[in-house]
């Protein structure tokens, strides 16, 4: 059974449905920050419970394929699209809202991630006079909502990008559209003035690619994730570091890497 969303999520929503039509006249900076994965650690092991829901309770097994071929599209659809429900809505008319139900809207994250007051000080302590916040999904708003809300940082997030599920033809990251889109919405003309936090290396080349300015590869080397129904242990898949992209193993080190944007005090 899905877990209902809180009374804070849900106001949470509310607001970002205000705050997404952002003032085309602000000149700050924005930063973008992806959730999943970064906002909190993989030790979670988040990514390895929405994997198995993904590929045996809700989808890849149930539509009738082997063991072996379910595994195999699972990882295929992750690897082409960036998201296996891309290709599960592609080859197999999955309905993305019924997908969302079953799978992000089941996880226990009560259970899996905490409050951080860590990261709520780093976040306070950027320079609202130079920079705006919003964060940056591969999930459905729900999903995003809640974890913000859980984390205790919803009030420190300007607005919201996500795949919206509710439309057939959605974008995702790393499809340059998501990009786009995402720079539209958070009023920004010149993507040099973008900074920009993921846990994918392949999300961080297409905005780096499109000229975010200040992009930044978060990397926890030797934690277990799973991508694409596979676990992985993070860093260990020999891909170089991505030239003139800094890679950091903890959000404190954005003190130092975007310190331009940080409080002096």
């Amino acid at each position: 059974m899905a877990t209902e969303i809180s009374s804070g999520a849900l106001t949470l929503l509310s607001s970002f449905a205000a705050l997404n039509t952002a003032n085309p006249d602000d000149d700050r900076a924005v930063i973008f920050l992806d959730v999943d994965n970064t906002l909190y650690s993989a030790s979670s092991k988040i990514s390895q419970a929405m994997g198995e829901r993904i590929h045996e309770t809700a989808y890849f097994v149930t539509l009738g394929l082997d063991e072996e071929r379910a595994s195999e599209l699972h990882h295929k659809y992750y690897t082409e699209y960036g998201l296996a429900l891309r290709g599960l809505v592609r080859h197999h008319e999955i309905d993305p809202l019924d997908f969302d139900r079953k799978c992000d809207g089941s996880l226990p994250l009560e259970d899996m991630i905490k409050p951080d007051p860590g990261l709520r000080k780093l976040l306070q302590d950027i320079d609202r006079s130079k920079a705006r916040v919003w964060a940056l999904t591969n999930a459905y708003r729900t999903h995003a909502t809640r974890v913000l809300h859980i984390l205790g940082v919803e009030d420190l997030i300007d607005g919201l990008i996500f795949c919206d599920y509710a439309q057939p033809y959605f974008s995702c990251k790393p499809e340059p559209d998501f990009y786009q889109n995402a720079l539209k919405k958070a009023g920004v003309s010149d993507p040099k003035r973008c900074y920009f936090i993921d846990d994918s290396r392949n999300n961080v080349a297409a905005a780096f690619k499109l000229g975010w300015g200040h992009c930044v590869h978060f990397c926890e080397r030797g934690l277990e994730t799973m991508e694409g129904g596979k676990s992985k242990q993070i860093g260990a898949d020999g891909q170089p570091a991505l030239q003139s992209v800094p890679v950091i193993g903890t959000l404190e080190e954005l003190r130092t890497v975007w310190r331009e944007l940080f409080r002096d005090d």
